[in-house]
């Protein structure tokens, strides 16, 4: 069904590790058991970088070596967006954080909702870009990106903003079912965005006639066409990570399992 498809594109398979709803080091074991090549940590919840010292990271990139693992994204859920003055810096300094810590750990992206965009002529619009544009400023630094959930915003919209920002600033973290659930199509999506995604969420989503409503389903089994959603990423020479995931808690591994072979049987 998938031979031929995906040619050049590296297969790098990433589980979001509260998925497993397990303690850290028995989440990494069940992790790499499962053939994931990454895992997706939480920031808020999993390991804080306020709390994180010099040593912790040692320890954490030791049990990483111990399992083969590498950190594929840092999740870095915030209760507003950016263009939000409610306590602004206290959330962009927290956010500066989260991408140094996920340096430290070798990882290169972070990821958040950023909120609704702002109409382009609103004072939120220019707290929106300033905001984005100063987190850009010290990845660059760090060495870390600061990457936009799709969800929140229809892609086309996205992709205005990222080109109103300096380069470097903004990156995409692809999530099709998340746009489905938002009434978007993830090809046109990604179409409009497939240049700036420096991370996958490999997720799918069907429509549930009973209730006119789209809702998440196990990979491979509803309307999203992964396939050609890593076709284009494949033209735009993307390198990073497929990450699946479920809603927190236990007894997810074989579902997890089942979507990660479903991964690998797309790459042929």
């Amino acid at each position: 069904m998938f031979e031929g498809e995906i040619d050049l594109l590296k297969l790098r398979k990433g589980i979001r590790l509260e998925s497993l709803g397990l303690p850290f080091r028995q989440a990494l074991e069940a992790a790499a058991r499962l053939g994931a090549d990454g895992i997706e940590i939480n920031a808020r919840t999993e390991i804080r970088p306020a709390e994180l010292t010099r040593t912790g990271v040692r320890q954490i990139k030791k049990m990483l070596d111990d399992y083969q693992l590498k950190v594929a994204c840092v999740n870095f859920p915030t209760r507003r967006g950016y263009s939000n003055e409610v306590d602004l810096d206290q959330r962009l300094d927290a956010t500066r954080g989260a991408m140094t810590m996920a340096y430290d750990l070798g990882c290169t992206v972070v990821s958040n909702q950023i909120g609704r965009i702002p109409d382009a002529e609103s004072p939120e619009h220019t707290t929106l870009i300033q905001a984005l544009e100063d987190i850009g400023r010290h990845g660059q630094r760090v060495g870390s990106f600061f990457a936009a959930r799709t969800g929140d915003n229809p892609g086309e919209k996205l992709a205005e903003l990222l080109r109103l920002l300096g380069p470097g600033s903004l990156f995409v973290d692809f999530d099709p079912a998340e746009l489905m659930l938002a009434g978007e199509y993830p090809i046109d999506s990604i179409k409009q965005l497939g240049e700036f995604v420096v991370h996958f969420r490999a997720r799918d989503a069907v429509r549930d006639l009973s209730r006119s409503e789209n809702v998440v389903v196990q990979l491979g089994r509803g309307s999203v066409d992964i396939a050609e959603l890593l076709a284009n990423l494949e033209v735009n020479n993307f390198s990073g990570y497929l990450t699946v995931q479920r809603a927190p808690g236990k007894g997810n591994e074989k579902v997890l399992a089942e979507e990660l072979e479903y991964l690998q049987n797309v790459f042929g």
